[in-house]
Protein backbone atom coordinates (compact mmCIF):
# COMPACT_ATOMS: atom_id res chain seq x y z
CA UNK A 1 0.00 0.00 0.00
CA UNK A 2 1.16 3.48 -0.82
CA UNK A 3 0.57 5.55 2.54
CA UNK A 4 -0.55 9.40 1.68
CA UNK A 5 1.24 11.98 3.56
CA UNK A 6 -0.05 14.93 2.01
CA UNK A 7 -2.69 15.03 4.09
CA UNK A 8 -0.98 14.74 7.57
CA UNK A 9 -2.65 16.14 9.95
CA UNK A 10 -5.28 17.51 7.98
CA UNK A 11 -8.97 16.00 8.78
CA UNK A 12 -10.23 14.36 5.33
CA UNK A 13 -13.86 12.95 4.79
CA UNK A 14 -14.32 9.45 2.44
CA UNK A 15 -17.50 8.71 0.91
CA UNK A 16 -18.05 5.45 -0.83
CA UNK A 17 -16.53 2.37 0.42
CA UNK A 18 -15.92 0.05 -1.85
CA UNK A 19 -12.16 -1.71 -2.53
CA UNK A 20 -10.85 2.06 -3.61
CA UNK A 21 -12.66 3.84 -0.81
CA UNK A 22 -11.68 1.70 1.82
CA UNK A 23 -8.17 1.30 0.29
CA UNK A 24 -8.41 5.60 0.47
CA UNK A 25 -8.83 5.71 3.82
CA UNK A 26 -6.90 3.25 4.79
CA UNK A 27 -3.90 4.97 3.21
CA UNK A 28 -4.89 8.37 4.31
CA UNK A 29 -5.02 7.15 8.08
CA UNK A 30 -1.56 5.49 7.40
CA UNK A 31 0.05 8.62 6.57
CA UNK A 32 -1.42 10.66 9.18
CA UNK A 33 -4.72 12.30 8.61
CA UNK A 34 -7.86 12.25 10.78
CA UNK A 35 -10.47 10.18 8.32
CA UNK A 36 -14.05 10.09 8.32
CA UNK A 37 -15.47 7.41 6.38
CA UNK A 38 -18.98 6.93 5.09
CA UNK A 39 -21.06 5.23 2.83
CA UNK A 40 -25.03 5.11 1.91
CA UNK A 41 -24.52 0.87 2.33
CA UNK A 42 -24.29 -0.25 6.17
CA UNK A 43 -22.80 -2.66 5.30
CA UNK A 44 -20.42 -1.21 4.05
CA UNK A 45 -19.86 1.38 7.01
CA UNK A 46 -19.89 -1.63 9.09
CA UNK A 47 -16.65 -3.01 7.32
CA UNK A 48 -15.18 -0.19 7.37
CA UNK A 49 -15.61 -0.30 11.59
CA UNK A 50 -14.37 -3.71 11.32
CA UNK A 51 -10.98 -2.67 9.11
CA UNK A 52 -10.31 -0.28 12.15
CA UNK A 53 -11.70 2.79 10.20
CA UNK A 54 -14.17 5.63 11.67
CA UNK A 55 -17.05 6.24 10.11
CA UNK A 56 -19.31 9.46 10.32
CA UNK A 57 -22.55 10.08 8.81
CA UNK A 58 -21.10 13.08 6.63
CA UNK A 59 -24.40 15.31 6.92
CA UNK A 60 -23.03 15.45 10.48
CA UNK A 61 -20.06 16.55 10.00
CA UNK A 62 -18.61 20.02 10.66
CA UNK A 63 -17.12 20.53 7.31
CA UNK A 64 -15.03 23.84 7.87
CA UNK A 65 -11.20 22.54 8.32
CA UNK A 66 -11.91 19.49 6.45
CA UNK A 67 -8.78 19.30 3.54
CA UNK A 68 -10.55 17.60 1.12
CA UNK A 69 -13.71 15.24 0.41
CA UNK A 70 -12.64 11.59 -1.68
CA UNK A 71 -14.98 10.29 -3.05
CA UNK A 72 -15.45 6.78 -4.89
CA UNK A 73 -15.28 7.08 -8.69
CA UNK A 74 -19.11 5.64 -8.96
CA UNK A 75 -20.58 8.38 -6.74
CA UNK A 76 -22.11 11.05 -9.04
CA UNK A 77 -19.99 14.08 -9.30
CA UNK A 78 -21.99 16.24 -11.82
CA UNK A 79 -24.94 14.19 -13.73
CA UNK A 80 -27.55 13.34 -13.27
CA UNK A 81 -26.95 15.46 -10.15
CA UNK A 82 -24.04 15.50 -7.68
CA UNK A 83 -24.45 12.90 -4.82
CA UNK A 84 -25.41 14.70 -1.18
CA UNK A 85 -22.13 14.12 -0.28
CA UNK A 86 -20.54 16.48 -2.97
CA UNK A 87 -22.59 19.38 -2.29
CA UNK A 88 -22.25 19.22 0.98
CA UNK A 89 -18.15 19.81 0.60
CA UNK A 90 -18.80 22.46 -2.41
CA UNK A 91 -20.99 24.30 -0.07
CA UNK A 92 -18.22 24.17 2.37
CA UNK A 93 -15.49 24.93 -0.56
CA UNK A 94 -13.81 21.58 0.52
CA UNK A 95 -12.25 20.32 -2.58
CA UNK A 96 -13.78 16.65 -4.57
CA UNK A 97 -11.31 14.46 -5.10
CA UNK A 98 -10.78 10.55 -5.81
CA UNK A 99 -8.03 7.87 -5.01
CA UNK A 100 -5.67 8.67 -8.18
CA UNK A 101 -5.75 12.66 -7.21
CA UNK A 102 -4.52 11.50 -4.08
CA UNK A 103 -2.01 8.85 -5.50
CA UNK A 104 -0.47 11.54 -7.90
CA UNK A 105 -0.15 14.35 -5.26
CA UNK A 106 2.18 11.58 -3.24
CA UNK A 107 4.09 10.92 -6.47
CA UNK A 108 4.76 15.13 -6.62
CA UNK A 109 6.21 15.00 -3.20
CA UNK A 110 8.25 11.35 -3.46
CA UNK A 111 8.30 9.26 -6.37
CA UNK A 112 8.49 12.29 -9.64
CA UNK A 113 11.53 9.74 -10.74
CA UNK A 114 8.46 7.08 -11.08
CA UNK A 115 7.61 6.73 -14.64
CA UNK A 116 3.54 7.35 -15.26
CA UNK A 117 1.90 5.91 -17.77
CA UNK A 118 -2.38 6.34 -17.87
CA UNK A 119 -4.25 5.23 -20.56
CA UNK A 120 -8.08 6.06 -21.27
CA UNK A 121 -10.56 5.40 -23.98
CA UNK A 122 -14.05 4.33 -24.49
CA UNK A 123 -12.57 0.52 -25.43
CA UNK A 124 -9.34 -0.92 -25.01
CA UNK A 125 -8.65 0.10 -21.91
CA UNK A 126 -8.06 -2.89 -20.02
CA UNK A 127 -6.04 -4.84 -22.73
CA UNK A 128 -3.55 -1.81 -23.47
CA UNK A 129 -3.03 -1.59 -19.90
CA UNK A 130 -2.50 -5.37 -19.35
CA UNK A 131 -0.35 -5.09 -22.51
CA UNK A 132 1.56 -2.42 -21.42
CA UNK A 133 2.60 -3.23 -18.31
CA UNK A 134 3.76 -6.64 -19.50
CA UNK A 135 6.20 -5.16 -22.17
CA UNK A 136 7.78 -3.03 -19.84
CA UNK A 137 7.79 -6.39 -16.72
CA UNK A 138 9.22 -8.74 -19.57
CA UNK A 139 11.66 -6.46 -20.61
CA UNK A 140 13.12 -6.19 -17.25
CA UNK A 141 11.73 -2.75 -15.53
CA UNK A 142 10.00 -2.71 -12.10
CA UNK A 143 6.34 -2.12 -12.83
CA UNK A 144 3.13 -1.70 -11.04
CA UNK A 145 -0.34 -1.65 -12.56
CA UNK A 146 -3.57 -0.29 -10.90
CA UNK A 147 -6.56 1.72 -11.12
CA UNK A 148 -9.47 1.03 -13.35
CA UNK A 149 -8.33 -2.73 -14.37
CA UNK A 150 -8.87 -3.75 -10.50
CA UNK A 151 -6.44 -3.16 -8.74
CA UNK A 152 -6.84 -0.10 -6.38
CA UNK A 153 -4.09 2.59 -7.33
CA UNK A 154 -3.21 2.68 -3.66
CA UNK A 155 -2.63 -0.40 -3.26
CA UNK A 156 0.34 -0.56 -5.35
CA UNK A 157 3.72 -1.07 -3.89
CA UNK A 158 5.55 2.63 -2.55
CA UNK A 159 7.32 4.96 -4.79
CA UNK A 160 10.59 3.30 -5.53
CA UNK A 161 13.30 5.32 -8.22
CA UNK A 162 12.54 4.03 -11.78
CA UNK A 163 9.69 1.73 -10.55
CA UNK A 164 6.98 2.63 -13.42
CA UNK A 165 3.38 2.71 -12.50
CA UNK A 166 0.82 1.84 -15.33
CA UNK A 167 -2.50 2.77 -15.16
CA UNK A 168 -5.91 2.37 -16.57
CA UNK A 169 -7.79 5.86 -15.88
CA UNK A 170 -11.60 5.91 -16.21
CA UNK A 171 -13.63 8.99 -17.20
CA UNK A 172 -15.03 9.24 -13.48
CA UNK A 173 -11.41 8.80 -12.30
CA UNK A 174 -10.09 11.42 -14.56
CA UNK A 175 -12.72 14.05 -13.50
CA UNK A 176 -11.47 13.52 -9.48
CA UNK A 177 -7.66 14.17 -10.35
CA UNK A 178 -6.88 17.68 -11.45
CA UNK A 179 -3.41 17.10 -10.98
CA UNK A 180 -3.06 14.08 -13.18
CA UNK A 181 0.46 14.69 -14.83
CA UNK A 182 1.50 11.27 -16.80
CA UNK A 183 4.62 10.92 -18.15
CA UNK A 184 3.04 9.08 -21.28
CA UNK A 185 -1.00 9.29 -21.75
CA UNK A 186 -2.59 7.42 -24.14
CA UNK A 187 -6.12 8.25 -25.23
CA UNK A 188 -7.10 4.98 -27.19
CA UNK A 189 -10.96 6.30 -28.89
CA UNK A 190 -14.24 7.94 -28.00
CA UNK A 191 -17.44 6.75 -28.47
CA UNK A 192 -21.15 7.29 -27.04
CA UNK A 193 -20.56 5.91 -23.32
CA UNK A 194 -21.76 7.20 -20.19
CA UNK A 195 -23.77 9.76 -20.89
CA UNK A 196 -26.00 9.76 -17.90
CA UNK A 197 -22.54 10.50 -16.04
CA UNK A 198 -21.34 13.00 -18.19
CA UNK A 199 -24.25 15.25 -19.56
CA UNK A 200 -23.30 14.64 -23.21
CA UNK A 201 -20.71 13.06 -25.64
CA UNK A 202 -18.74 16.37 -25.65
CA UNK A 203 -18.03 16.82 -22.06
CA UNK A 204 -16.79 12.81 -22.27
CA UNK A 205 -15.23 13.38 -24.63
CA UNK A 206 -13.47 16.76 -23.04
CA UNK A 207 -12.78 14.85 -19.97
CA UNK A 208 -11.06 11.98 -21.63
CA UNK A 209 -8.90 14.27 -23.76
CA UNK A 210 -7.48 15.78 -20.42
CA UNK A 211 -5.20 12.69 -19.83
CA UNK A 212 -3.00 13.06 -22.45
CA UNK A 213 -3.52 17.21 -22.86
CA UNK A 214 -2.04 17.47 -19.26
CA UNK A 215 1.40 14.88 -20.00
CA UNK A 216 4.25 16.17 -17.99
CA UNK A 217 7.38 18.62 -19.16
CA UNK A 218 8.80 16.11 -21.63
CA UNK A 219 6.47 13.75 -21.49
CA UNK A 220 4.37 12.08 -24.43
CA UNK A 221 0.53 12.26 -25.50
CA UNK A 222 -0.18 8.87 -27.38
CA UNK A 223 -3.18 9.09 -29.29
CA UNK A 224 -5.06 6.74 -32.36
CA UNK A 225 -6.86 9.44 -34.17
CA UNK A 226 -9.13 7.34 -35.74
CA UNK A 227 -12.33 8.72 -34.77
CA UNK A 228 -13.18 12.29 -35.04
CA UNK A 229 -13.11 13.07 -31.36
CA UNK A 230 -9.69 11.86 -31.01
CA UNK A 231 -8.32 14.25 -34.20
CA UNK A 232 -9.43 16.96 -32.68
CA UNK A 233 -7.94 16.20 -29.36
CA UNK A 234 -4.51 15.64 -31.18
CA UNK A 235 -4.54 18.56 -33.13
CA UNK A 236 -5.36 20.71 -30.12
CA UNK A 237 -2.68 19.13 -27.74
CA UNK A 238 -0.21 19.65 -30.44
CA UNK A 239 -1.16 23.06 -31.26
CA UNK A 240 -0.27 23.65 -27.07
CA UNK A 241 2.93 22.44 -27.61
CA UNK A 242 2.89 19.19 -26.37
CA UNK A 243 4.85 16.10 -27.80
CA UNK A 244 2.68 14.20 -29.48
CA UNK A 245 2.92 10.52 -31.12
CA UNK A 246 -0.41 9.58 -33.29
CA UNK A 247 -1.31 6.40 -34.27
CA UNK A 248 -3.75 5.04 -36.70
CA UNK A 249 -5.15 1.29 -37.76
CA UNK A 250 -7.25 2.82 -40.30
CA UNK A 251 -4.96 4.69 -42.56
CA UNK A 252 -1.55 5.44 -43.21
CA UNK A 253 0.44 8.20 -41.49
CA UNK A 254 3.24 10.42 -43.00
CA UNK A 255 4.38 10.73 -39.44
CA UNK A 256 3.81 7.94 -36.07
CA UNK A 257 2.78 4.27 -35.80
CA UNK A 258 0.13 2.42 -37.95
CA UNK A 259 -0.97 -1.03 -38.89
CA UNK A 260 -0.83 -2.81 -42.07
CA UNK A 261 -2.26 -6.13 -42.24
CA UNK A 262 -0.65 -7.70 -38.91
CA UNK A 263 2.17 -5.40 -39.22
CA UNK A 264 3.02 -2.42 -37.00
CA UNK A 265 4.86 0.55 -39.07
CA UNK A 266 6.61 3.52 -37.77
CA UNK A 267 6.57 6.43 -40.34
CA UNK A 268 8.88 9.30 -39.07
CA UNK A 269 10.80 12.00 -41.57
CA UNK A 270 9.78 10.04 -44.95
CA UNK A 271 10.83 6.41 -43.46
CA UNK A 272 8.61 3.62 -43.03
CA UNK A 273 9.87 0.56 -41.08
CA UNK A 274 8.48 -2.48 -39.92
CA UNK A 275 8.12 -2.29 -35.67
CA UNK A 276 6.20 -5.11 -34.66
CA UNK A 277 4.15 -8.53 -36.31
CA UNK A 278 1.40 -9.76 -34.75
CA UNK A 279 0.29 -12.65 -37.03
CA UNK A 280 -0.39 -16.01 -34.83
CA UNK A 281 -0.60 -13.64 -31.63
CA UNK A 282 -4.03 -15.09 -30.44
CA UNK A 283 -4.38 -12.61 -27.79
CA UNK A 284 -4.21 -9.69 -29.91
CA UNK A 285 -6.20 -10.28 -32.77
CA UNK A 286 -8.42 -8.36 -34.40
CA UNK A 287 -8.11 -4.50 -35.35
CA UNK A 288 -9.07 -3.13 -32.22
CA UNK A 289 -6.00 -5.37 -30.53
CA UNK A 290 -4.00 -3.51 -33.02
CA UNK A 291 -4.37 -0.32 -31.69
CA UNK A 292 -4.26 -1.84 -28.81
CA UNK A 293 -0.61 -3.32 -29.63
CA UNK A 294 0.26 0.33 -31.31
CA UNK A 295 -0.54 2.24 -28.56
CA UNK A 296 1.38 0.20 -26.13
CA UNK A 297 4.03 -0.50 -28.67
CA UNK A 298 4.42 3.52 -29.07
CA UNK A 299 4.80 4.18 -25.26
CA UNK A 300 7.62 0.81 -24.85
CA UNK A 301 9.44 3.07 -27.20
CA UNK A 302 9.03 5.88 -26.33
CA UNK A 303 10.33 4.94 -22.37
CA UNK A 304 13.51 3.31 -24.43
CA UNK A 305 12.61 -0.33 -24.68
CA UNK A 306 14.53 -2.20 -27.49
CA UNK A 307 12.31 -3.78 -30.42
CA UNK A 308 13.11 -7.23 -29.76
CA UNK A 309 11.90 -7.32 -26.34
CA UNK A 310 9.15 -5.37 -26.77
CA UNK A 311 8.10 -8.40 -30.27
CA UNK A 312 8.70 -11.08 -27.51
CA UNK A 313 6.65 -9.68 -25.07
CA UNK A 314 3.80 -9.61 -27.80
CA UNK A 315 4.44 -12.66 -28.58
CA UNK A 316 3.97 -14.21 -24.39
CA UNK A 317 1.67 -11.56 -23.85
CA UNK A 318 -1.70 -13.62 -22.09
CA UNK A 319 -4.63 -11.64 -22.40
CA UNK A 320 -6.68 -10.75 -20.28
CA UNK A 321 -9.59 -13.55 -18.59
CA UNK A 322 -12.95 -12.54 -19.91
CA UNK A 323 -11.64 -10.63 -23.37
CA UNK A 324 -11.70 -12.36 -26.32
CA UNK A 325 -11.08 -15.67 -24.31
CA UNK A 326 -10.91 -18.87 -26.43
CA UNK A 327 -12.20 -20.98 -23.89
CA UNK A 328 -12.99 -24.18 -25.95
CA UNK A 329 -13.46 -26.06 -29.20
CA UNK A 330 -16.60 -28.73 -30.48
CA UNK A 331 -16.47 -29.57 -33.39
CA UNK A 332 -16.23 -26.39 -35.75
CA UNK A 333 -17.47 -23.91 -33.23
CA UNK A 334 -14.89 -22.13 -31.63
CA UNK A 335 -16.44 -21.04 -27.98
CA UNK A 336 -15.08 -17.28 -26.96
CA UNK A 337 -15.69 -15.86 -23.71
CA UNK A 338 -15.97 -12.20 -24.32
CA UNK A 339 -18.24 -11.15 -21.07
CA UNK A 340 -15.55 -8.07 -20.21
CA UNK A 341 -17.32 -6.15 -23.45
CA UNK A 342 -18.94 -3.37 -21.28
CA UNK A 343 -20.66 -1.48 -24.75
CA UNK A 344 -22.10 -2.79 -27.89
CA UNK A 345 -19.28 -1.40 -29.67
CA UNK A 346 -17.06 -3.05 -27.88
CA UNK A 347 -19.04 -6.35 -28.72
CA UNK A 348 -19.21 -5.66 -32.13
CA UNK A 349 -15.20 -5.20 -32.69
CA UNK A 350 -14.96 -8.42 -30.82
CA UNK A 351 -17.08 -10.00 -33.26
CA UNK A 352 -15.58 -8.62 -36.78
CA UNK A 353 -11.95 -9.93 -35.13
CA UNK A 354 -13.46 -13.76 -36.55
CA UNK A 355 -14.27 -13.44 -40.02
CA UNK A 356 -13.37 -16.62 -40.70
CA UNK A 357 -15.35 -18.36 -38.53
Amino acid sequence: MIPVTTFAGKRVAVFGLGSSGVLAARALKQGGADVYAFDDDDKKIAAAQAAGLKTQDLRDLAWKGVAALVLAPGVPLTHPEPHWSVSLARKANVAVIGDIELFCQERAKSGRDCPLIAITGTNGKSTTTALTAHLLTESGRDTQMGGNIGVPVLALEPFKPGRAYVLEVSSYQIDLAPSLEPTIGILLNVSEDHIDRHGSIENYAAIKERLPAKVERGGTAVIDVDDAYTRAAAERIARAGKNIVRVSVVSTLADGYYAEGSRILHAVGGKVNVVAELAGIGSLRGVHNAQNAACALATCIALGIELPAIQEGLRSFPGLAHRMQQVGRKGNVLFVNDSKATNTDSAAKALASYPDI
